[in-house]
């Protein structure tokens, strides 16, 4: 793709997927003593304290600078791998928590709209849905990289802590890459001097963005989804973990560093075709009638996926509950594009970052929600339970999310 920034923009997501602790950090937390509903909690506070930094983080990033914003949710983010990496203490998480919901607050919707200002200015906003999906591709090629390297340090070391300390090292590298971002995508030198009009205007426009029934649907339709994936995504570590320990594969290793292999293997080839099917957003869309359409499909598949994930582990069939939720993470990966398209469609320019950051806020509240009742039913029957319960809630919310495909 011929574009002088395109490359920084990939190179932000490369790096930012380098989370070597996140295809283990449920395991992480079980090893350390916690209990699912514990997890939960956590994840809940995570999302709650994120959900209340969302629209301050997108004012502040429109009113003084997104880079700046950036370079404070990364600063963030690497407080808190230094907090996770010392500790084991449940109060102590709840503070790394917060500072990691710094980073997501900050971080959520102000890049899309870092990339959004390139495209405006160059001319080239027409092409949004497939230059953002490359831009993801590139996440998600990270997220790959990131298995297989977050796979051999936890069975080099046998520990999964220091993969905390690890993440740090590609945090910083994005750190310098932001920090060289032109001063002009800020798109802040027509607001100084007049931040209490702007203000007003700010938040009557907001609101006009919900007014009609359809601009929230869209939300809606990508928050449940989003919500529900997130919370649920990582109960597949705990689902391949003892699919792993029950192969007579690497008998004389730890079961920590026996998982690792499989699940590091299994997580890898879950992003190669979640880089496929990111980059080829446009060409998916083209089998349907409409990103609507799409959307709506991939909504009631998701859902089926989650239960059938469930009743498979239930008959102790792993095999294929991994495979469904392997299929899971390719439908998100798919609706992402497509989302940031339809809500750039009526989100107005100059509240850009702030609109994308609402649909984050909207989405993390409904992750909390999901991740205490995940961890309260992993904890009283079995993940298995907790997964299929998941994908009917999702259907019976189906009649509030779903997007009309009339012209």
């Amino acid at each position: 793709m011929k574009d002088k920034m395109f490359p920084r923009f990939a190179l932000y997501g490369f790096l930012k997927n380098l989370r070597f602790f996140e295809p283990f950090l449920i395991l992480f937390f079980l090893q350390v003593g916690l209990s699912f509903f514990q997890i939960g909690v956590l994840y809940a506070i995570r999302e709650i304290l994120t959900n209340f930094l969302e629209i301050p983080s997108g004012f502040l990033a429109d009113i003084y600078g997104r880079k700046k914003s950036m370079l404070f949710s990364f600063s963030a983010y690497i407080i808190s791998f230094l907090i996770f990496s010392i500790t084991s203490s449940f109060g102590l998480f709840i503070v790394a928590m917060f500072f990691f919901a710094c980073g997501e607050a900050f971080r959520s919707g102000t890049h899309k709209a870092l990339i959004l200002a390139h495209l405006r200015m160059t001319g080239r906003l027409s092409e949004k849905l497939n230059y953002y999906g490359h831009t993801r591709a590139s996440s998600q090629a990270g997220s790959a990289l990131n298995a297989l390297l977050a796979a051999a340090l936890v069975f080099y070391t046998g520990n999964y802590r220091y993969i905390f300390l690890a993440a740090i090292v590609p945090y910083l590298l994005d750190l310098l890459n932001l920090a060289g971002y032109p001063a002009e995508l800020d798109e802040i030198s027509s607001i100084k001097g007049r931040k209490k009009q702007v203000v007003k205007e700010y938040i009557s426009s907001f609101l006009l963005i919900f007014r009609h029934s359809a601009n929230r649907r869209i939300y809606l339709n990508s928050s449940l989804f989003t919500g529900c994936f997130t919370a649920s995504k990582d109960y597949l570590q705990p689902v391949i973990k003892a699919w792993a320990l029950s192969l007579p594969f690497l008998t004389l290793y730890s079961a920590t560093q026996r998982s690792a292999v499989i699940i590091g293997i299994v997580y890898f080839f879950i992003y190669l075709l979640t880089v496929s099917a990111s980059a080829k957003a446009v060409k998916i869309t083209g089998f349907f009638h409409s990103d609507k359409h799409a959307l709506n499909i991939t909504y009631l598949a998701g859902a089926l996926l989650l239960i059938f994930a469930g009743i498979a582990g239930y008959q102790k069939l792993p095999l294929i509950s991994i495979l469904a939720l392997l299929i899971l993470y390719v439908f998100h990966n798919y609706r992402r594009p497509v989302n940031v398209h339809l809500l750039s469609e009526v989100i107005p320019d100059k509240l850009m970052a702030s609109g994308l950051s609402a649909e984050t806020q909207m989405t993390t509240m409904i992750t909390a929600v999901f991740a205490l009742l995940l961890g309260f039913l992993a904890d009283t029957f079995s993940v298995t339970m907790a997964l299929a319960v998941s994908g009917v809630i999702l259907i019976l919310l189906y009649s509030i999310a779903h997007l009309s495909t009339k012209k």
